[in-house]
């Protein structure tokens, strides 16, 4: 579905990304792993067209997008979780759910949309009408969520969905990973909770300095000495 090849970027002369490449399969979940720094987020938002690659290529669907302008990479089906969540705080629940379903196709099936979204996620549906900015962290995380989902989108991408919060809160997050795989969603995940993600994702890559180190499925990781040394403390 998704494949970068030999990406390079940054952010002006400071250079974050290094010939990095890797693909995202049609229902597969795979995580971007790796320390504060290694250019995880960074690699989000070339994929998002946020920011520019300095060289190398994107395809989504056997498609080449990496000229195309980021307000557009929505329409091939490809819709991101920011990190922080990045709320409008003084809108109501439904009022930012309402603003992920921008696309045409999407607000032609709004109300099928907000439905879905509400079986999904039953809490958002109780607080339709709660200004975002009261809630928890949690459910400003389930509704950050909601509004990507609200465009209908072929690949979702979630840039550090636990930052932030609280470990139980954590938990109940990576549960509702859980929930969106079941649904049948292909998810690109970056995170730092190595432990958590590697189960709840099929195949991982570890960017350590803008560089893919290592790649593989999740048990594979788990298990790798590097990982286990550097990250999880065994």
């Amino acid at each position: 579905m998704l494949e970068l090849k030999n990406i390079n970027a940054g952010y002006n002369s400071f250079q974050a990304l290094f010939d990095v490449s890797f693909s995202v399969k049609a229902g597969e979940a795979v995580a971007v792993i790796g320390p504060n720094g290694a250019g995880k987020s960074t690699l989000l938002r070339v994929i998002s067209r946020l920011i520019e690659a300095t060289a190398g290529s994107m395809q989504m669907e056997g498609q080449s997008y990496r000229d195309l302008p980021s307000h557009e990479v929505v329409g091939l089906g490809i819709a991101q979780v920011p990190e922080g969540r990045r709320l409008f705080p003084r809108l109501s629940v439904e009022d930012n759910l309402k603003i992920g379903a921008y696309t045409p196709a999407a607000r032609a099936k709004l109300q099928e949309r907000l439905d879905y979204v509400y079986n999904l996620f039953p809490r958002m549906a109780e607080r339709r009408k709660q200004l975002a900015g009261t809630m928890s962290g949690g459910e400003q995380q389930m509704c950050a969520i909601g509004r990507a989902l609200m465009s209908g989108p072929k690949l979702l991408l979630l840039d550090e969905p636990s930052a932030g919060l609280a470990p139980v809160i954590v938990q109940s997050i990576f549960e509702l990973m859980h929930r969106i795989r079941a649904e049948g969603y292909t998810v690109l995940i970056v995170e730092q909770n190595i432990q958590q993600v590697l189960k709840v994702v099929d195949r991982a890559y570890l960017l350590e300095i803008g560089k893919i180190r290592a790649s593989g499925t999740a048990a594979e990781l788990l298990a790798s000495d590097e990982v286990q040394k550097a990250y999880l403390g065994v």
